[in-house]
């Protein structure tokens, strides 16, 4: 058991710039591994873990699952199964039981008494209720972008930490659920100290090999860049999924027989239960390596009555255990998966290696579990932005001091959005998985969390600015809506930054005057353009808005700050910029030029003009016919989980396009028209680098009965050999193959489906002198079918449920949109040499991510008013990334910084970089420092973990000796350094 160490939270003294705690006596204490039931050597030791899975909603909102609300949906109520749990734990210390999600956990314990609360802390202190995994929720694993995943992880782990000590930490990762695994969660689970990671569901076929090899315990190599073993992490799959082996679940949602052991009975059942079990139990361990197997014995919200579970669980081990005077050689245990995890390692055994990730997920022939890469795609937007959102509030919930959470404008705070982002990372919210009704809950808490926001963020920026106007959020603009700037004269507008470089954004405002003057904060005019709003988006307000113009015009906001532009109706001005109705030839900046094929009115190539690069350019909208189950081969249909296509070929939407042209000096775009519910703004910025795609789809038409996935297809001279890139979680980037699995052979009977993966951030092809960089602005689903190709899913409407548990089919509508859900969003386009693609691809990923946040007042700037703004005394070197500002504790924050480039990715940037931390920020005094894992709830240089040895014969690497100064931060290629600094404002 490693050393305990108080809370985080009781920060007290500051020694030579680090801080530490002085330890004083903790109560003795038998969690963790010191907890575990002894084992018996030379015997089977069946490890027997009781455990419920309690999605943070699915079929049911957050709410209903915790209260037991809407049972006609599905029996579920959280609050009653941890009320049972913890009385049946009293019964019998033998008794085991491990918890995930906190989010349901803190509601529950906020609603006991002292007593209880006395009782529960005694049950993890004595290890007999364990908590393993212990982020918010079970995050899911393809649609999630990393820094969320760390935020929530995060704040589930410091309210375990804050109530529990050193006894609520979990040692185990727990992700029995998610479809799929990526590299990069485990990654960030090796680095937030976890020793393992066990998960249930693994493709049929791996799982097949695997079983034949031995091989369903690994050692995963999670990063390419990272030191080993810093981003290795043991990995098991369960062998049941998470649900008990057939015969063997005893709750009151089940329906085998209890145990029977009353041998007057005529139907006693002792000896065929043991039988069955020994059966069972052998059979298992022939496909593991080790003589301890783990059972998991629960499943979906289960032991709501717990009594039923644990009276048959204490039987089946006494029973089981007494055959052992007869010869058995099996032991049978209350156990946990740290516990089981112990014992795996004690075999110091050397396991197999794996580099690559899990994906695609397939549990049958024709059943890939890819379509959820893309489904609710609005709601994965609405996440994405709710992310970048939250980062704006935390850092300005620390730049403004106290004043931001009560201030001119009233009580903001960032903690709702903070837990509503955190549920929205479970495996069925942002991915899209959840029934209807379920998904306008998660937008509403991302709703409210954002509103409580903009009272903080206000607050913050009035204060940084000395300057209490009353300031407007403009939350459509994506729609052109706002009505501020729709009918004042003179408007200011504050561009907040929140990334830790110098950003150049495009401000996009509707407006009703033709002609506007913009000035900047030192009152220079800045080039500006009117141009008229396009039909497609006057039809997606729905009356909503009444712009008949937009203005155009590019802010440049400093690092970590924000700058005001001032802008002016101008009577005499010149017109909006005309629209012409033909053919465009060309668009083109110093940077790009796109050319169109004037006859279809298509993109035909794209040119890097610094670099002297073109390459043919193809791109357009297609859809695959969604299968409704009725064919020979499978009954699969598509649905919210599964992609599948009843036809590898899809359909074209249009063949040409009609278009109109824009072509001014602040920017260029051309509008393509491929049919009622298919448009695109190609457009392209004065300054840009990045081509950028603005695709409108929807509603999607089903007159033909068949669901509708749509796609769009760039299709390039490019010669990729049949391999493309994507990234894991917004980082790290692999290698894709079609038709291919790094460690498997794979038998491929959906080629399209199969050949689909998570793309969360960007995707690329290229060959030795080209690479074309997509970067999406939400997670979504994508592939490359073709030689030189590069498909990208937009969106899904579906007319048949895929059978795996959601019952309806993925058919979104709303109040707006009754006739089916309209989609907007954005891909950026990079050209590059591919030695230096990603100096341009990864900072242009971090700026989608993470946008600037527009805020606006009626009228001029306030007389004395502050107009520009930067917490950094500079901005920082363009490998660093500011993952995270966020206020710890009054005085304390919690800074992450991160090196954002691979190793060997870039010959200028993937170095090591030095960052000083007192020479950081300009209105931030830092007095303290001290560092932490990844999660934030160990001291870093008290996280010790198992080392596991891989087949390959490496020893572990010995512990890296520590940077020579305190205040200096060196970050190597795909670092996260997290740190906890005691901070003054100046």
């Amino acid at each position: 058991m490693a050393a305990v160490s108080p809370p985080l939270a009781a920060l007290s003294l500051l020694l030579c710039g680090v801080w530490s705690f002085p330890l004083g006596q903790e109560p003795a204490r038998t969690c963790g591994y010191e907890s575990c039931h002894a084992t018996k050597p030379n015997l089977l030791n069946v490890h027997l873990v009781p455990h419920t899975h309690d999605d943070v909603g699915w079929l049911k909102t957050v709410d209903q699952y915790y209260y037991g609300d809407r049972n006609d949906i599905q029996h579920a109520g959280v609050q009653y199964i941890l009320d049972s749990v913890v009385d049946q734990l009293l019964k019998n210390p033998d008794r085991r039981f491990i918890y995930v999600e906190t989010a349901f956990f803190y509601r529950w314990w906020r609603r006991q008494s002292p007593g209880m609360q006395r009782t529960v802390k005694q049950l993890v202190d004595e290890g007999r209720l364990e908590f393993v995994n212990g982020g918010w929720c079970m995050s899911d694993e393809a649609t999630t972008h990393y820094s969320a995943v760390i935020d929530q992880m995060t704040m589930g782990l410091r309210f375990l930490n804050d109530t529990f000590g050193s006894c609520g930490r979990p040692r185990v990762a727990w992700h029995i659920d998610p479809f799929g695994h990526a590299r990069e969660h485990a990654s960030m689970f090796a680095q937030m100290g976890y020793d393992g990671f066990f998960f249930g569901r693994v493709d049929y076929q791996d799982r097949a090999r695997r079983r034949v090899a031995r091989e369903q315990e690994l050692l995963w190599r999670a990063s390419s860049s990272l030191t080993p073993p810093t981003a290795d992490l043991f990995t098991g799959i369960l062998p049941n999924g998470y649900n008990p082996p057939e015969g063997f679940c005893w709750d009151q949602s089940c329906d085998d027989p209890p145990i029977r052991d009353d041998p007057e009975l005529e139907d006693y059942n002792v000896d065929d239960v043991v039988t069955r079990f020994l059966a069972i139990a052998n059979s298992q361990a022939k496909v593991y390596r080790t003589d301890h197997i783990v059972m998991t014995m629960g499943s979906d919200f289960q032991y709501e009555n717990a009594n039923l579970w644990y009276k048959n669980l204490d039987k089946l081990i006494r029973y089981v255990n007494a055959r052992q005077a007869n010869g058995s050689r099996v032991n049978a245990l209350y156990s946990t998966p740290s516990c089981y995890l112990q014992e795996l390692h004690r075999a110091n055994l050397t396991w197999a290696l794996k580099t690559d990730d899990f994906f695609p997920y397939a549990d049958d022939a024709h059943d890939f579990w890819t379509g959820y890469f893309t489904s609710r795609p609005a709601l994965k937007r609405y996440e994405r932005i709710s992310n970048g959102n939250l980062q704006t509030c935390n850092q300005l919930e620390v730049l403004g001091g106290p004043i931001s959470r009560n201030g001119p404008f009233g009580k903001g705070d960032s903690q709702t959005l903070k837990k509503a982002m955190a549920v929205a990372q479970h495996h069925d919210a942002v991915s899209g998985t959840e029934k209807q009704h379920v998904a306008n809950d998660y937008a509403r808490r991302l709703a409210a969390g954002w509103q409580r926001c903009q009272v903080l963020v206000s607050n913050s920026i009035a204060a940084l600015s000395n300057s209490s106007a009353e300031r407007i959020f403009c939350d459509n603009l994506n729609i052109s809506v706002c009505p501020l700037t729709e009918s004042s004269r003179k408007f200011s507008v504050n561009v907040y930054n929140p990334l830790a470089r110098p950003v150049t954004w495009p401000v996009r405002l509707p407006v009703n005057g033709t002609s506007y003057q913009v000035s900047d904060a030192e009152g220079r005019s800045v080039d500006c353009q009117v141009v008229a709003a396009s039909a497609e988006t006057r039809a997606l307000r729905r009356n909503r808005g009444f712009a008949i113009n937009e203005l155009v015009f590019q802010a440049a906001a400093p690092p970590l700050g924000f700058t005001t532009y001032s802008v002016s109706l101008l009577q005499d001005g010149p017109p909006a910029a005309a629209v012409r109705r033909r053919a465009p030839a060309a668009i083109q900046n110093k940077f790009l030029r796109a050319t169109f094929d004037p006859a279809t009115g298509l993109l035909s190539s794209l040119s890097n003009l610094e670099t002297k690069q073109t390459i043919k350019l193809t791109q357009n909208f297609y859809w695959y016919n969604a299968s409704d189950g009725n064919n020979s081969h499978s009954d699969q249909p598509s649905g919210a989980y599964i992609f599948r296509p009843n036809s590898s070929t899809p359909f074209l939407v249009s063949r040409t396009a009609e278009t109109e042209i824009i072509q001014t000096a602040v920017l260029q775009e051309v509008r393509q028209r491929f049919s009622p519910w298919v448009s695109q703004v190609v457009r392209l910025h004065a300054d840009s680098r990045a081509l950028e795609l603005e695709w409108t789809v929807g509603p999607l038409p089903f007159s033909d009965d068949l669901g509708k996935e749509v796609i769009t297809r760039l299709d390039t001279s490019i010669n990729t050999a049949e391999y493309f890139y994507t990234d894991s979680n917004g980082r790290e980037i692999l290698q894709r193959r079609k038709d291919f699995r790094p460690t498997w052979t794979l038998r491929q009977s959906e080629p399209i489906a199969g050949n689909y993966y998570p793309v969360n951030s960007r995707a690329f092809i290229k060959d030795d002198e080209d690479q074309l960089t997509v970067v999406t602005d939400r997670s979504q689903g994508g592939g490359s079918i073709h030689n030189g190709s590069l498909e990208i899913m937009l969106h899904r409407r579906l007319l048949y449920d895929d059978v795996r548990g959601v019952a309806e089919p993925l058919n979104e509508s709303s109040a707006i949109f009754p006739d089916g859900l309209v989609v907007r969003g954005r891909l950026l386009l990079s050209l590059q040499r591919p030695a230096a693609a990603a100096d341009a691809h990864r900072p242009l990923g971090q700026r989608e991510v993470l946008q600037p946040t527009l805020t606006f007042t009626d009228g001029a700037p306030a007389p004395g008013a502050r107009l520009e703004f930067s917490a950094l005394q500079a901005a920082l070197p363009p490998a660093v990334h500011l993952l995270t500002l966020q206020q710890w504790d009054d005085g304390a924050v919690l800074l992450r910084l991160e090196h954002q480039f691979q190793s060997r990715e870039s010959k200028v940037h993937s170095r090591p970089v030095t960052v000083h931390l007192q020479k950081l920020f300009s209105t931030l005094e830092v007095l303290g420092a001290s560092e932490l894992n990844l999660s934030a709830n160990q001291w870093k240089d008290e996280m010790t973990r198992f080392h596991w040895t891989p087949q390959t014969g490496e020893k572990p690497l010995l512990k890296r000796a520590g940077d020579p100064s305190a205040w200096e931060v060196t970050l190597r290629p795909m670092e996260i350094r997290t740190f906890l600094l005691k901070v003054e404002l100046r």
